[in-house]
């Protein structure tokens, strides 16, 4: 395992739609290496999504991680079906260091996905897991949540010295 490169605001990958995994190739080595090693550098920088495109890989691969005691979960191929609500939330990104805003991602979401065994899976999920798998999807889709705030919500949090 290893800890990948992250990609920054106006890096150009970061507005490229990902693309489907093939099935075929969810068992090999060469994915799953990339998922351990999207997990672990999600891990370091204490977030709690990552999508494969923030590490410069274009597949539609998501990791996410509520540190619960369910650990992380996996979605590969992840299509959200269907949404229900709205929450207004703060949000941040692993791509945008330090930077965070308020904005409306729904309140429940189902998604469709493969997972890294794969199956194919579906989730029902409310709250922060709704808002994770909506933020990670647009990710895939080439959307930033800079691009959806809510204007004037904006701030630069200055990041504590070590």
């Amino acid at each position: 395992m290893a800890i990948r490169n992250l990609r920054y605001q106006g890096d150009d990958i970061l507005k490229k739609k990902s693309k489907e995994v093939p099935e075929e190739d969810i068992s090999s080595e060469k994915i799953q290496t990339l998922i351990d090693d999207m997990i672990e550098t999600m891990h370091k920088y204490n977030g709690v999504g990552l999508a494969a495109v923030q590490v410069g890989v274009l597949k539609r691969i998501v990791v996410i991680d509520l540190y619960d005691d369910k650990g992380p979960i996996v979605l590969i191929n992840p299509v959200i079906i269907k949404t229900k609500g709205e929450q207004e939330v703060e949000e941040g990104c692993l791509s945008f260091p330090n930077e965070f805003a308020k904005i409306i991602r729904p309140a429940e979401v189902v998604a469709e996905y493969t997972d890294r065994e794969g199956k194919r899976m579906q989730v029902k999920a409310k709250e922060l897991l709704a808002q994770a798998i909506s933020h990670e999807v647009d990710h895939l889709n080439g959307e930033v949540f800079i691009d959806k705030i809510i204007p004037g919500t904006l701030e630069y949090v200055e990041p504590e010295e070590n």
